[in-house]
């Protein structure tokens, strides 16, 4: 019986330091990611942005409605944000990341989009993003913002 808890303490503790060395390997690098897109964005540059994203046709997107495809997702960036005002200026903030293990990771997290009344007004939301670790770096390939 002790050989048996015994085992399961250590079982636990390698799946704590697991997750956390997972956690550790996902963090900066998606927090980079989300950087890079924030700053593209700011600067107008839907291409840069949308490199965030794993460019599949799987990539899927919720939001009113559910799409599929990074095309789709360009073409559509592209419709509703015509130009910088459109765009206006994105913030994230309560960014949180949790490794789901060392392939996948989940960011969470309130996004802001600040724009003139003209532009379309002020928007906010939140967001759940899934992240996929591949051979070009992390990419989104769920986006959930509402």
């Amino acid at each position: 019986m002790k050989r048996c808890i015994l085992l399961l303490v250590i079982l636990f503790c390698a799946g704590a330091t697991s997750r956390a060395q997972a956690d550790d390997l996902a963090e900066a690098p998606i927090r980079q990611v989300l950087e890079a897109q924030v700053a593209a964005w700011n600067s107008g540059d839907l291409y840069n942005f949308a490199r965030g994203y794993k460019d599949s046709p799987d990539t899927l997107f919720i939001g009113k409605d559910i799409s599929r495809g990074y095309t789709d997702m360009l073409a559509r960036y592209k419709a509703t944000y015509p130009n910088k005002d459109a765009m206006g200026t994105l913030s994230f903030t309560n960014l949180e990341i949790h490794s789901l293990d060392l392939k996948y990771a989940v960011a969470i997290g309130k996004f802001h989009l600040e724009r003139t009344k003209a532009a379309g007004g002020d928007a906010n939301g939140v967001f759940s993003l899934i992240f996929e670790k591949t051979p070009l770096g992390w990419k989104i390939i769920l986006d959930h913002s509402s």
